[in-house]
């Protein structure tokens, strides 16, 4: 990284962004008084400056990883990252098309044309072309097949043949499989010939002669143990595997367990199909999150940071509009008691601590929940305890939170009724929150749907409604007509 090598990694990547956005405004530039010149050579001379900033950015970035040059590309404009691109597709293979959000992906592919595509392909694994199948153009894809030899086509066939939330789909063939009654010496001999291991080699799979894994042989103890001593007698037979058509959020929970780097992933015969490597499933884990966080806020997964205005108000209407719709509610059920706000006035600059409270309380359950779903930590035994248990921290919360609000509203207004209505106001929207804050998670995963998907915009309305609602029908139950 020459002079930049001192720099920590974030440093480096701004670094080169802000260098690469220079080159591409003073290319905007020096085009711009092209245009203004009276040259009979104006077309030769914008070319020309054209190829002159394509070789700078090129050299630029030739030595970075596919994974920074992904990340410069998703913090670039449209037309900027076009430009970057055009100047650096021909150089590089379509790890930098894996490494791009799926958003940013369709916009490079976009402009490409299928034989680009089956050139990016042809340095791609079988498990790399299906993470880019579902942007790719039909005639592309049917190009690509048609490039592959058979081997290769049967294991895309394989991996797009499964759900996305499936181990298959993860897979990979990058392994060794060997026979148990072979020797460690022979082993070593065969690998030495390979000439190299497939990435994230750990561990040697064992199977038999109907291919059913029987073990894994770890690369420590290939290298530790006896030469002359069999496989069979080095083996692990205690080791984790998985089943083609499991759940990949189950396996993400294994790898986190075992502290896993490889695993084999077998049919239900136990014979061995493939592999599942950690790169796999901390690139499952990242999307996740991503889409976790990002449908909280009821912002869809593919909104590409720089995407069309419209396409990105599309995109948000419809949380925006269900906002708008518990808003409305809010603001009718004040209006419905505007007789008792007018009476007592200092409601108005307390209900809304009622209704603040009521959804950060249902937040924190909400994500308590989303968060035990995830990692497979609730089931059909503890769901009915794990409520219970939350029902009564919200009364414990409640009574707590209720008596110091009550307090504080007695010393502002000198008026204990008052202090009373809001006291078991915010007891009740806290009960109302917590019971909300586990109903919608829990009611979206029994259903099949994704837990975390509008869970805060959804309790945030019910919470402020319901807190208005609550203050407001207290009050004139026990302070009207006084």
């Amino acid at each position: 990284m020459d002079s930049s090598a001192q720099l920590d990694s974030t440093n480096f990547l701004q670094h080169q962004l802000h260098d690469i956005v220079s080159l591409l405004e003073k290319q905007e530039l020096e085009k711009s008084l092209v245009d203004k010149s009276t040259s009979s050579h104006h077309d030769l001379e914008e070319t020309l400056i054209v190829k002159q900033h394509q070789a700078r950015i090129q050299e630029r970035l030739a030595d970075m990883h596919s994974a920074d040059i992904a990340l410069i590309l998703e913090s670039l404009p449209l037309d900027q990252r076009q430009s970057v691109w055009n100047s650096i597709k021909g150089d590089h293979d379509g790890q930098i098309l894996l490494e791009v959000s799926d958003a940013v992906r369709q916009t490079l592919i976009s402009g490409m044309k299928a034989e680009e595509l089956v050139t990016f392909a042809s340095s791609l694994d079988a498990d790399e072309i299906a993470d880019l199948a579902d942007d790719l153009p039909k005639p592309a894809m049917l190009k690509i097949l048609r490039s592959l030899n058979n081997r290769e086509r049967t294991n895309l066939k394989t991996i797009l043949s499964y759900e996305d939330d499936q181990v298959g789909a993860f897979m990979d063939f990058g392994m060794i499989a060997i026979r148990d009654d072979l020797s460690l010496e022979a082993i070593i001999d065969y690998i030495r010939k390979l000439g190299k291991l497939p990435g994230h080699t750990d561990k040697l799979f064992v199977v038999d002669q109907d291919n059913i894994v029987k073990g894994v042989l770890p690369v420590q103890r290939l290298l530790t143990h006896a030469p002359e001593l069999q496989v069979a007698d080095a083996m692990v037979t205690d080791f984790v595997q998985f089943r083609i058509d499991h759940d990949t959020a189950d396996a993400s929970r294994a790898f986190e367990r075992y502290d896993l780097i490889s695993a084999p992933v077998v049919d239900s015969r136990g014979e061995l199909q493939g592999r599942l490597c950690v790169d796999s499933i901390i690139d499952f884990i990242r999307e996740k999150n991503d889409e976790e966080m990002l449908s909280k806020a009821g912002v869809e997964e593919d909104e590409d940071l720089f995407s069309g205005i419209w396409k990105s108000a599309r995109n948000r209407w419809g949380w925006l509009l269900i906002n708008v719709a518990t808003a409305l509610a809010s603001t009718r059920i004040i209006g419905f008691y505007e007789d008792v706000i007018l009476q007592l006035v200092a409601l108005a600059s307390l209900m809304p601590i009622v209704a603040a409270m009521g959804g950060n309380t249902g937040n924190q359950t909400s994500i308590l929940i989303i968060r035990s779903l995830a990692l497979g930590q609730i089931n059909p035994d503890n769901v009915r305890r794990l409520i219970k248990k939350e029902l009564m921290l919200a009364v414990l919360n409640g009574l707590f939170i209720g008596i110091i609000v009550g307090v504080l509203s007695w010393l502002l207004y000198h008026d204990k009724a008052l202090a009373f209505v809001v006291g078991s106001a915010m007891l009740i929207n806290l009960l109302v929150a917590v019971t909300v804050g586990l109903s919608i998670p829990l009611l979206r995963h029994k259903y099949g749907r994704d837990p975390a998907v509008g869970a805060s915009i959804m309790l945030t309305a019910i919470t402020d409604s319901m807190g208005f609602f609550i203050v407001l029908i207290l009050a004139k139950m026990f302070l009207v007509g006084r």
